[in-house]
């Protein structure tokens, strides 16, 4: 097959300024019920069927929506659930809730101007947080589709990376119930909070074959992102005038650039001492810092089983990043230390929110940029059996985990199904020389000019790459674990900043695709917007650069960005087999306004055949101040899109994952977990007053979802 791409990516952006849309960094909190969708251009196809879902993040319960005017990140923030109709002929219809967790009720119940402000929560970094009540579980990550024997319906769960999935009404909208009790799961450190941190992964994987269902749980001692916490803690306590002294000495140290360089130096030193200690208070005061990953398999019905994960020589497995992602194919359950940073500096970036000099100080001596290479843990299915149940026993069951380190780093992936033979077969986009967990803050400067500032308009911005993505299928021998096939490709127009992928993983049978044929993936493009000092400056000796900083520092001293592109893998041949690139239109005053695409969604043609292109990918696409849904016709996307949606009320900002099913229906299933009972023994820890906001703002929102 002849590589389609649309004519007009032949004449790739010239020397104009490339703006990011405004719309991207916009979103609206308001909830809509049945919105019929405008037809901006094209029509519906009479065979494109079911209900696409997308999640996005949609700011806090004070900030009206997106974008934060002090420059808090913007995937911090509740999360909104999209639901387009496609079943309706030649009408799309969407209605909008956001997630609606019992964190978000109390966040609602203590802002300022409430009855118990005093609780309040406020933005850190990634985090949003209380001293009081913990962390927020903002859902805004993405979804799990599933179905067991047992389940009438499709059932769906939304996702985060620092929080448990919760379970839907595909129809309502609204949430039922937690995946887990909190006894099930282990929180990152005991804080006696009811809101306690537990990171897992935001990508569980469901097996349609085996109708299981598997996540993560885990946890990281010295380096712990969450032992920042008790000093948030004091440090939120601080006397005003000691927060300016503090402020003063940080814009001090900011400016003296070599006092930077020495801390960077002692603070290394400070760091190996500071884990000397953790481990002496660890051996003889018994204060749990482990390092933990346990492996949790679900039916969907009962409680959690879970296994601890070690390495061939009993050793704990440790994560250094994130699980943002986990794959399951018929033998094997795969997890990877993916490229996300989920740090000290990332997600409490500043313990004194509102002082930037200390966040700019404190983010220059913290970070690091992250693991060039992929580290990979297979886990033999077979070995789950017994496993604990961790609301109702102490007991550690163990099992082995392979680690296989594979060059170049990685945020989302997939695998084939098939296994035959031990050998998996893994499908990876590398977004290289960047950090999913990094954003433009209000101090940080262009990387072509240290001394010009980042716009104003995009603060709180994911950060750009500092070198081109590529795209890999490796294949992996379990036994002797060893990468026996790579084959990786990358493309100068078509792979910068590869993002989200989608593909055909369910056949019309009900059963997983045995091989991912053809998967597609959407590439951000360069933005040189995006691409701060401090991010260039981080990897400047990134271990596996394709395009040096020489070429990179030209392609930004002539304002030369990379479009966004939609693209088509082919996965047995490894090659680039169709595309559409997302061209900017230049305007009277050359600046070249550019379109930015998010959330890939496969939809299988209503009567397909069930091929691996037979069908629609749905798509957010952002322009100037428009926020669009876009469908392509997933056979053929060189032609460019066949439909385009809008509506001048649909504001969603940045977009993230996905998920299709052919029909909505009120749930049915009774997996419940009873949001009052689930509380009650963390909340009589606290004070009455904290008690009597779970009982007046929180339990009543619950009472008729339980049975």
């Amino acid at each position: 097959m002849n590589t389609q791409i649309n004519p007009s990516s032949s004449d790739m952006t010239k020397n104009y300024p490339l703006r990011v849309p405004q719309a991207v960094m916009v979103a609206s909190r308001c909830e809509l019920t049945d919105l019929p969708l405008n037809i901006l251009e094209g029509k519906l196809p009479d065979d494109l069927q079911g209900y696409v879902f997308i999640v996005a993040p949609t700011g806090s319960v004070d900030s009206g929506g997106l974008p934060y005017p002090d420059g808090t990140p913007i995937f911090n923030g509740d999360g909104m659930i999209y639901r387009i109709n496609f079943n309706a002929k030649q009408e799309a219809k969407i209605t909008t809730r956001i997630a609606k967790t019992p964190c978000y009720y109390a966040d609602e119940a203590t802002k300022k101007g409430s009855e118990y402000e005093k609780y309040g929560f406020k933005n850190h970094g990634l985090t949003r947080f209380s001293i009081a009540l913990g962390v927020r579980n903002q859902l805004n990550t993405a979804f799990v589709k599933f179905k067991t024997s047992e389940d009438t319906n499709d059932r769906l769960l939304v996702t985060y990376d620092a929080g448990r999935p919760y379970e839907i009404d595909t129809e309502t909208l609204e949430l039922v119930t937690p995946v887990g009790a909190n006894a099930e799961w282990r929180p990152e450190v005991s804080l006696s909070m009811p809101f306690g941190p537990v990171l897992t992964t935001a990508h569980p994987f469901f097996d349609a074959e085996t109708q299981e269902m598997f996540t993560v749980n885990y946890g990281r001692s010295i380096g712990n992102f969450m032992q920042t916490i008790p000093f948030i803690y004091e440090a939120e306590k601080l006397p005003h005038v000691i927060k300016k002294i503090i402020e003063a000495i940080a814009g001090f140290l900011n400016i003296l650039k070599i006092i930077k360089f020495l801390l960077n130096w002692v603070t290394k030193i400070i760091w190996e001492v500071y884990k000397w200690i953790s481990s002496l208070f660890e051996n003889v005061l018994k204060i749990k810092m482990q390092n933990f990953v346990y492996l949790i398999r679900w039916n969907g019905s009962g409680n959690f089983e879970r296994w601890k994960l070690v390495l061939p020589n009993r050793s704990p497995v440790v994560i250094h990043q994130s699980l943002h992602q986990i794959a399951v194919t018929r033998n094997y359950v795969i997890l990877m230390d993916t490229a996300f940073g989920l740090g000290i500096a990332e997600t409490f970036n500043n313990p004194l929110p509102n002082i930037k000099q200390t966040e700019n100080f404190l983010r220059d001596i913290l970070s690091r940029p992250l693991s060039p290479d992929s580290y990979v843990y297979i886990v033999r299915r077979d070995q789950l059996i017994g496993g604990q149940q961790s609301a109702y026993s102490k007991q550690e069951v163990e099992v082995v985990a392979k680690k296989v380190v594979i060059p170049l780093e990685a945020f989302h992936f997939a695998a084939d199904y098939d296994d035959s033979n031990g050998k998996i077969t893994l499908h990876i986009g590398h977004i290289c020389a960047a950090d999913a967990g990094e954003w433009l803050r209000v101090f940080d400067s262009l990387a072509d000019s240290a001394e010009t500032p980042v716009p104003a308009r995009l603060y709180g911005m994911l950060s750009g790459e500092a070198d081109i993505s590529r795209l890999g299928r490796y294949v992996i021998d379990v036994e002797s674990g060893q990468v026996v096939e790579s084959n990786v490709i990358s493309d100068d127009k078509l792979t910068w900043g590869m993002a989200l992928n989608t593909y055909c993983d369910i056949l019309p049978s009900g059963k997983p695709a045995e091989k991912i044929e053809n998967i597609y993936w959407n590439s951000d493009g360069f933005w040189p917007e995006l691409l701060t000092t401090f991010i260039f400056n981080l990897y400047r000796n990134y271990k596996y650069r394709e395009v040096s900083n020489e070429d990179l520092l030209k392609l930004l001293d002539r304002q030369e960005g990379k479009p966004a592109c939609l693209l088509r893998l082919d996965t047995q041949e490894m090659k680039i087999a169709d595309a559409f690139v997302f061209m900017p239109e230049v305007e009277a005053d050359n600046t070249a306004q550019g379109y930015m695409i998010n959330s890939p969604q496969f939809v299988p043609r209503a009567g397909g055949n069930g091929d691996s292109t037979d069908g629609y990918i749905i798509c957010t696409i952002y322009f100037k101040n428009s926020s669009e849904i876009w469908i392509f016709d997933a056979k053929n996307l060189a032609d460019g899109p066949v439909c385009k949606l809008g509506h001048p009320e649909l504001r969603f900002g940045f977009t993230l994952h996905t998920a299709w099913l052919p029909k909505i229906a009120k749930r049915t299933a009774d997996y419940n977990v009873p949001v009052e009972e689930d509380y009650k023994d963390l909340v009589a820890k606290k004070t009455p007053e904290i008690q009597e906001l779970f009982e007046k703002e929180i339990y009543p929102h619950f009472k008729s979802k339980n049975p």
